[in-house]
């Protein structure tokens, strides 16, 4: 008896997506074959592109960038700093030369001096001793003038042409404004307008305003019919039929084309790696395994004998060299000191030795200590080279 059977019935597809049929499974396999096809050389030249691209930047670019910079950093410090700092100092000092001391000075010494000692000072002194005195004076008459002869005389005419403007501007407008024109207009224009208002004008656009609310209402229900059934009619002759046509060619094609691209992009990736590896194993056969075998059979041992028979002797026989001259050269400085000291001794002569000075016995205070002794006779405060 078989125990693995599965129970008979129907089984959902492994890649079965709802919505989809089987004319999309069949078209599936086929765009992604074509598409695979035109893939995988895109594919491959990207990545030789970018691999080429991180070869040259590692190799190239960085290397010449950081030459160039060292190379501009070094001229900028060494060349444009100094003569920057130089040309700046010049035309800073050949600038204050030419337009700051040459305005400064005649600004101090010609326009200042010309205008206080020409103008300010003949001014002031004309204020000061003419134009006060006198302005004092004619304020003086003015004030007395106006105490004494206007102020009266301005009241009694202020007085007078108040009377006679009220009298001729005032009073009979007044009296024109409210017994004539205030009744005539009152009973004449605005009593028969308000009665007109209230009852003519007011019933009679009531009546306007409900017929017009009643066809504006009418109008406004026609036109939402109207609206209505437009909408209702584009949407089932034009927004069904194209949502109907998205949803079940557009959205599945361009679903398949995209999943199509996704999957060929990474089946040519790895592609792409697989050829990568093959061409490394290649070069590393043709080219890297020679280079190799050359670099340990030949050129290691030549280089340990080089550096064995040739490099150490020669740099021990270089060391000793420079510690003979050395110490040569320190022999010769010593025997060139010691001439040189007899020699100014026989010129000379041996200097004098030095005498033993005794102390002072006072404790007093002296130029060379600053403390005292009660009951010490204070010593005189001459210098050393005095007493001498």
């Amino acid at each position: 008896m078989d125990l693995d059977k599965t129970p008979a019935g129907p089984r959902t597809p492994e890649r079965f997506e709802p919505g989809e049929g089987c004319l999309t499974t069949a078209i599936r396999i086929p765009v992604r074959i074509v598409v695979l096809v035109l893939v995988v050389p895109v594919r491959v030249v990207w990545d030789l592109l970018a691999a080429g691209a991180r070869v040259v930047h590692r190799s190239v670019l960085s290397p010449v960038g950081r030459g160039i910079g060292l190379v501009c950093s070094w001229v900028y410090e060494t060349l444009l700093a100094p003569v920057g700092r130089a040309l700046g100092v010049a035309l800073v000092w050949l600038g204050k030369a030419l337009f700051v001391r040459p305005w400064v000075a005649l600004w101090r010494y010609v326009v200042v001096p010309v205008v206080r000692y020409g103008f300010v000072v003949p001014v002031v002194w004309l204020y000061e001793r003419v134009l006060t005195p006198v302005g004092h004076g004619i304020a003086f008459v003015c004030a007395w003038v106006y105490e004494t002869l206007l102020t009266p005389i301005g009241q009694v005419l202020g007085v007078v042409l108040v009377f006679l403007g009220k009298a001729l501007f005032v009073r009979p407008w007044v009296a024109l404004w409210r017994y004539v024109l205030v009744p005539v207009v009152y009973y004449g224009l605005v009593v028969p307008v308000v009665w007109l208002y209230r009852q003519v004008l007011t019933p009679v656009g009531h009546g306007i305003v409900w017929l017009l609310t009643g066809i504006g209402k009418g109008i406004a229900l026609a036109a939402v019919g109207v609206w209505t059934a437009l909408v209702r009619l584009v949407v089932l002759l034009l927004i069904t039929p194209v949502g109907w046509f998205y949803r079940a060619v557009l959205a599945p094609v361009g679903r398949e084309i995209a999943d199509a691209i996704g999957v060929a992009w990474r089946i040519a990736g790895q592609i792409s790696r697989a050829i990568g590896r093959g061409l490394k194993w290649l070069a590393w056969v043709l080219v890297g395994q020679p280079v190799s075998w050359f670099y340990r059979a030949f050129c290691t041992p030549v280089g340990h004998m080089v550096r064995d028979y040739v490099w150490a002797p020669a740099k021990k026989a270089a060391v000793e060299t420079g510690r003979a001259v050395g110490s040569a050269l320190r022999s010769v400085g010593q025997t060139v000191g010691q001439a040189r000291r007899d020699a100014w001794r026989a010129l000379v002569g041996s200097p004098r030795p030095a005498e033993p000075v005794e102390a002072s016995l006072d404790g007093a205070r002296t130029l060379g200590s600053t403390t005292t002794v009660p009951g010490a006779v204070p010593a005189p405060e001459i210098s050393l080279r005095k007493q001498v």
